[in-house]
């Protein structure tokens, strides 16, 4: 059962510019769809989809549990959120793998790039609504998505415990910005559409601020460094280890 979360963004007077984003797809989850209203300001409502997975033991316990965020790449966008479970943690979800996490993978639209503002409201709407541990909040994505990682690090860089950036790229300028948050970068070293140079630039200029930070180049891969990437338990003990309380 496909349930839809709706997020009312406050634009300030500006006229609503945004096409319907996000939609949610969980069976155990009843979300509040209550919309909250901002006064003397032109409100826009976005409805943003999303795969929600929750860990086993998640209804039953008290506890809060690490948020790992996925972003897929630019083949997954549109509106079918099936799509989403082409790759990465989706895919292994609906292969019957088990996570230690809530994992919430968005979905951008056709013909759109990764918003970081929206995905912000966003986060702020599953933090409201789930058992989220905000110290232990985990972002990764691949293609786009990992330019989108590295793109909301910067935006939002005390928000994260940790990022796992997959074949992208930003900007070498700015990314000093996510200071010494915990990285752990992928990228194959045959890729001809994201040259693995967009991850070895951001990398070379973080590690003058930050020298611990992590890039595994495969040598003989192309574009697809996610499947080796997301098979690999070591990531997710990685992930687990991080958390903002040891910075």
């Amino acid at each position: 059962m496909k349930k839809m979360l709706s997020l009312i963004l406050s634009l300030f007077g500006l006229a609503c510019l945004f096409q319907p984003l996000f939609s949610q797809s969980n069976e155990n989850l009843n979300q509040d769809n209550t919309k909250k209203k901002f006064t003397k300001e032109v409100i826009c409502t976005i409805e943003v989809p999303y795969l929600l997975y929750l860990p086993k033991d998640y209804e039953e316990s008290s506890n809060k549990f690490p948020l790992l965020i996925f972003l897929h790449g630019s083949g997954e966008r549109g509106t079918d959120l099936d799509k989403v479970k082409f790759h990465g943690p989706p895919k292994l979800i609906s292969e019957g793998k088990e996570f230690p996490f809530i994992i919430v993978s968005p979905q951008c639209p056709e013909g759109r790039w990764w918003q970081i503002s929206e995905l912000n409201f966003l986060l702020d709407e599953l933090i409201a609504e789930l058992k989220i541990d905000v110290n232990r909040i985990y972002l990764t994505g691949l293609s786009m998505g990992g330019y989108g990682t590295w793109a909301w690090a910067e935006y939002a860089p005390d928000r994260f415990a940790a990022i796992a950036p997959v074949c992208g790229g930003g900007n070498p300028l700015t990314i000093s910005k996510i200071g010494k948050m915990p990285v752990w970068a992928f990228h194959g070293a045959k890729d001809l559409v994201v040259p693995v140079a967009e991850s070895e630039r951001l990398i070379n200029k973080l590690k003058i601020v930050n020298p611990d930070v992590k890039f595994t180049i495969y040598p003989e891969a192309g574009h697809d460094a996610w499947t080796e990437t997301y098979n690999n338990p070591e990531l997710y003990e990685w992930f687990l280890n991080q958390s903002l309380k040891s910075k």
